[in-house]
């Protein structure tokens, strides 16, 4: 076997394993994708869940220095088309076979940086981060849905990056307590979590549903072999998103919502029925 080929292999092996060992959600819901795009998104969610690992978690560590070197090592990779680091190896083939925008990267990137420091957000930053976090990564995989091609993914950007910012906003209001009390972050602009009310919480839903009515429009034109992957997600995050609802403003700073695992399976399952029955 070619050597360069075998090291490519192990790269989108160390995606996969990443992806497996973070989000058993996105893993599964990566398995109902067409197989020839699987190794492509396992290869986008280790790139991303580095770059928030070493934002989020190594805090014993000059988080400034590795996010800059971690930077530029995916431009030189990108750049190269090889890198000796196996999360970059994958993404950089997923970015130079697709033609994933540099800007894309750039942005994420970006976001990743606001969370080194506390930040109070206005109106302005707050749709800064959100692309930046969430809707550009949904920009990435809909590169791959499309097979790179450039009027499909003109024509269906708009509803991924509403599907990403639907999920972020999601991320958000689950992760409150963690964000708030351990990170020392909030990300909702104007609002003190401390003193989360109905009204707040009610508007916040309000954009959320909004987000996902434009996400649904554009699963449903998505190629077969991606439509199901992404309904599968879609899925998820709608339970997420009702039993949040069914929190007491007063109770989102204390009580992180789940989705038990015999849940998910089940989801999972009806979204197989729907998609397989034209349902969607």
């Amino acid at each position: 076997m070619d050597p360069k080929l075998l090291f490519d292999q192990f790269s989108i092996k160390s995606s996969k394993s990443i992806t497996n060992t973070y989000s058993t959600s996105f893993s599964f819901g990566i398995r109902f994708l067409g197989k020839e795009l699987q190794d492509a998104i396992y290869s986008i969610y280790g790139f991303v869940r580095i770059a928030d690992e070493i934002v989020d978690s190594f805090h014993e560590y000059d988080k400034q220095t590795l996010l800059s070197e971690f930077r530029e090592e995916t431009k030189l990779a990108i750049e190269r088309g090889i890198s000796t680091n196996p999360v970059l190896n994958s993404f950089q083939k997923v970015v130079n076979q697709y033609d994933i925008p540099q800007e894309l990267i750039g942005a994420f990137l970006d976001s990743m940086e606001m969370d080194l420091s506390p930040t109070e957000y206005n109106p302005q930053s707050y749709k800064q981060y959100i692309f930046g976090s969430a809707e550009v990564v949904g920009l990435m995989c809909l590169k791959v849905f499309v097979y790179g091609d450039a009027s499909q993914y003109e024509k269906l950007k708009e509803n991924a990056m509403a599907l990403g910012s639907a999920f972020q906003k999601i991320n958000f209001l689950r992760d409150i307590q963690a964000d708030y009390i351990t990170l020392g972050r909030t990300y909702f602009p104007g609002v003190d979590v401390t003193k989360l009310n109905r009204e707040t919480k009610k508007k916040i839903e309000t954009e959320i549903l909004v987000d996902f009515q434009k996400g649904m429009e554009g699963i449903r034109q998505l190629p077969r072999s991606s439509r199901l992957g992404v309904y599968v997600a879609y899925i998820y995050y709608v339970s997420l998103f009702r039993k949040i609802q069914n929190v007491a403003p007063e109770d989102v700073l204390h009580k992180r919502v789940r989705i038990s695992n015999n849940k998910k399976i089940a989801l999972f399952a009806s979204s197989y029925l729907r998609h397989s029955l034209n349902l969607l």
